[in-house]
């Protein structure tokens, strides 16, 4: 399950084709050639009109992917049964972190040799996953059993920027509370609120700007958390930033002096 080479810039890129996207309800839903995987956009890419607050999703785009299991598919629809035992047994921790089968990865965990933090040839850990993939049990149970959430991988992806780009808001709190840096950037110059703002995730935007997110980042590409969603159309996260500009600005200015 290795994750295929990122190539997206974060960059609008209004003028190419705009992509489907999925029912933002369900994102992990099969493909429509109902191939044995299903995929999460993991950097941007061109984006469609203004899409609705999807925080407990991710937008399932064109470009770099990840790819798991319709396992996971299933066990997000409710079925009792994810996957029979025999598969999970084949599962590497890392996977199973990604389609939160606790039972199994709490059982990996209980073999010692440092699997907690263990790195797949990418350099993700299972905390990466889990966050990339919205699974905020298995990342409270990771994180309980001492998972560390400042390591970043080979191209310097996070915990934090994967859930902030899937917009998984309780996960971007949970590690926010670990004192992880909350403008960490990585190979393409992406913050965990550009890749907020970038999937418009209205949300988790307002959280990462209530814990100090820097508003003046830019991406290799130039923009600014600001240009983004102004280039892309997203007007709430747009008014979101406003406001939290205008308070910053009111709060240096003090209150007013009586006349």
């Amino acid at each position: 399950m290795e994750p295929t080479q990122l190539a997206e810039n974060l960059t609008p890129n209004q003028q190419s084709p705009a992509p489907e996207l999925e029912d933002p309800e369900d994102p992990r839903d099969e493909s429509p050639d109902s191939s044995d995987t299903v995929v999460l956009s993991l950097f941007p890419c061109t984006p469609e009109a203004v899409n609705p607050e999807a925080d407990a999703s991710a937008s399932s785009l064109h470009g770099s992917f990840l790819k798991h299991s319709t396992t996971l598919t299933n066990r997000q629809r409710g079925n009792e049964v994810s996957a029979l035992p025999a598969t999970l047994d084949s599962l590497s921790i890392h996977q199973l972190a990604a389609q939160g089968e606790l039972s199994q990865l709490k059982d990996h965990l209980r073999k010692g040799d440092n699997l907690i933090n263990k790195p797949d040839e990418r350099g993700f850990t299972p905390l990466i996953w889990a966050s990339a993939f919205g699974e905020i049990e298995t990342v409270r149970c990771l994180l309980d059993w001492g998972a560390d959430p400042h390591i970043l991988a080979k191209e310097r992806e996070s915990a934090l920027s994967l859930a902030s780009m899937g917009g998984y808001t309780d996960i971007v709190r949970l590690l926010l509370e670990r004192d992880v840096d909350i403008n960490i950037y990585d190979w393409n110059g992406g913050t965990p609120l550009l890749y907020a703002v970038r999937g418009n995730h209205v949300k988790c935007v307002e959280a990462l700007l209530a814990r100090g997110a820097d508003l003046t980042t830019e991406a290799d590409s130039g923009y600014t958390p600001m240009d983004l969603a102004v280039a892309l159309g997203y007007r709430k996260v747009q008014q979101v930033m406003e406001s939290h500009i205008l308070k910053l600005f009111q709060s240096t200015l003090g209150p007013a002096d009586p006349e």
